[in-house]
């Protein structure tokens, strides 16, 4: 079982004393992930409803420094070797598909494979408005957009024709270096979200669910799994207790539920001298005794 870490590229981490210093010692403390959120737009009012909060207000506030995730990513890259970067999550309708897959194809080149691509359709109509894009079906957007980007990555021309992108014969150059392509990973805990996941997914991640909770939620995901017909197996399943209290039996009954990926909220220091013992308590409290679990 693995360790990721959460909210890179945000607030204290967006600052790059700090997020090298969490790169390179998550790297060396064997981490999982290093998880980047995205939002490129935030407001001080909205109508919409955060959906990690009992008021519906993002918790982060609208004022919080918040990189690019593949900018943070990227330079996470460079201080790293072995731990895997990925979007928790990425925007993917606010993004023009041709663009994203060839940014997320350039990081996987760079970090030598090691990217993953976590996908969210979006929770702020605000935001969508202020980049000109339609809020209503960003889901069915986001399904052809990611079956766009698998063709890209894939083919050495690639053509699609679909309702919300078309192109012919075009080369995307360099492929992404792991041979299968990018691994796509859904986040979302709505029965839309996990019908997504089994339809295409490579991955799950779900976010402020306590062992009980995940329990339902991965019971109704391998449901749909068997009626797409895809192994348990195919896809990797990523928890989050978000700002739950959890435990060390809370981890072993996620473990036991299957979860690959565990990612505990973590909340780091302000300056990048304290990184290094601060993350060396968090691996001792999850990364070993994670590792145990196997």
């Amino acid at each position: 079982m693995q360790i990721g870490i959460t909210a890179v590229g945000i607030g204290k981490a967006a600052q790059p004393g700090i997020l090298r210093a969490v790169a390179e010692n998550a790297d060396r403390l064997g981490f999982g992930t290093l998880w980047a959120p995205e939002h490129v737009v935030l407001f001080d009012e909205y109508a919409s409803r955060y959906p990690y909060s009992q008021d519906g207000r993002f918790l982060a506030g609208s004022t919080i420094d918040l990189l690019d995730p593949f900018i943070g990513l990227t330079y996470a890259a460079a201080y790293s070797s072995r731990i895997r970067l990925a979007t928790g999550i990425c925007l993917v309708p606010e993004h023009n598909p041709l663009v994203l897959a060839k940014v997320v194809a350039s990081l996987d080149s760079l970090s030598g494979g090691r990217v993953a691509l976590g996908v969210g359709i979006g929770w702020s109509a605000e935001e969508f408005a202020a980049l000109g894009i339609p809020f209503q079906r960003r889901a069915q957007r986001t399904g052809e957009y990611i079956e766009a980007m698998r063709q890209l990555w894939k083919q050495e021309k690639a053509s699609f024709h679909g309702e919300f992108v078309r192109f012919e014969e075009a080369r995307c150059y360099p492929k992404p270096a792991q041979a299968a392509g990018v691994p796509i990973i859904f986040g979302g805990e709505s029965l839309p979200a996990l019908k997504r996941v089994a339809r295409s997914g490579n991955g799950w991640f779900g976010v402020n669910l306590t062992p009980t909770q995940a329990a339902e939620k991965i019971t109704r995901l391998h449901q749909l799994l068997d009626a797409e017909r895809r192994n348990h197996d195919e896809v990797e399943v990523i928890i989050s207790p978000y700002q739950n209290e959890v435990t060390a039996d809370d981890l072993r009954a996620y473990h036991e539920l299957g979860v690959k990926e565990f990612v505990p909220f973590v909340r780091l220091p302000g300056h990048a001298a304290d990184i290094p013992k601060f993350l060396e308590q968090v691996a001792r409290e999850w990364v070993e005794p994670a590792a145990k679990l196997g």
